[in-house]
């Protein structure tokens, strides 16, 4: 019997990526919920001629976001499948969702996939990594995290090898530049706030998702700010073999392993400087200092 099973999108100005998601997925008889931050470009267009649909709600931050999707989900399907708008299905993934899914779908309460990362048309293989996305609706959530969210599952998982996602790290390096720029604020906020570790288990032998956590949480966290940017660099573009990627892996790691995190231990020390200097808690330099608010937990 086929699993109850919907498609959940989060979309906001995605008129490039919409159609060729949307796309792949017609080929599959589950429906489709998409959730829009009140895009102004050809988004709704899209979504209102293809008869996808789609609620319109405020944007807060991607965990608060999906969960909201999630529980509003008006197909109210046993399952899940979380997917960004950049995000592609490569012929394996789709082909097990097709054929081994409704296999295997009573033996867990969720999946994990490995997601392939795609800068300047080039799979930046040693940024692999993996996401749970497909799993019981009353089992699993997004972490309440400003940056880096993984889904949390209560339940049994699998790991699926061989059936990857793509996604497309950016159209451009202007774009590039300026979405780590957000990403880097939020980040350090969650540092400086204590809320960092997220909620996902923090267990060394754990799944790929758990022991990567464990790593980041244990060993990168407790490294003193701005030596750790220069020792994860060297650890992704020579352990872990990013010299072998050509120009485009060695831009990619400079900017992505390096300057991102530096950026973000830079915006740390100066959250923290900011707050000794005026004498004030965090959330009121943020409001002085930043016109930003901090998102009640």
């Amino acid at each position: 019997m086929k699993p109850s099973l919907t498609i959940v999108i989060l979309t906001f100005n995605e008129e490039k990526n919409v159609p060729e998601l949307i796309g792949q997925l017609k080929d599959f008889s589950y429906p489709i919920f998409v959730v829009d931050s009140y895009s102004t470009d050809a988004t709704l267009d899209y979504l209102i001629d293809n008869k996808i649909t789609y609620v319109q709600h405020e944007f807060i931050n991607y965990s608060k976001q999906r969960n909201w999707a999630q529980a509003n989900n008006p197909f109210k399907t046993d399952w899940v499948l979380h997917l960004d708008a950049d995000e592609r299905l490569t012929p394996e993934l789709i082909h097990w969702l097709n054929k081994v899914f409704p296999i295997v779908s009573d033996q867990f309460e969720g999946f994990m996939f490995g997601r392939r990362a795609i800068f300047m048309d080039r799979w930046i293989k040693s940024h692999y990594n993996y996401h749970l996305r497909l799993y019981k609706t009353a089992y699993g959530k997004c972490e309440e995290k400003a940056y880096d969210q993984h889904y949390i599952l209560n339940g049994r998982s699998c790991l699926v090898k061989k059936a990857d996602m793509t996604s497309k790290v950016c159209d451009n390096l202007n774009e590039f530049v300026a979405g780590h720029n957000k990403w880097a604020f939020l980040e350090a906020i969650d540092i400086v706030n204590k809320r960092s570790s997220g909620e996902v288990k923090n267990k060394i032998t754990g799944s790929p998702i758990e022991s990567t956590r464990w790593l980041k949480n244990n060993v990168f966290q407790k490294t003193p700010l701005f030596l750790r940017s220069f020792a994860y660099f060297i650890y992704r573009y020579i352990f872990k073999l990013g010299f072998l990627e050509g120009k485009e892996g060695l831009i990619f790691h400079i900017l992505q392993a390096f300057w991102f995190r530096f950026l973000v231990d830079a915006k740390v020390y100066e959250l923290k400087k900011g707050m000794s200097t005026k004498q004030c808690t965090l959330a009121e330099l943020l409001r002085t200092e930043y016109n930003y608010t901090l998102p009640i937990q």
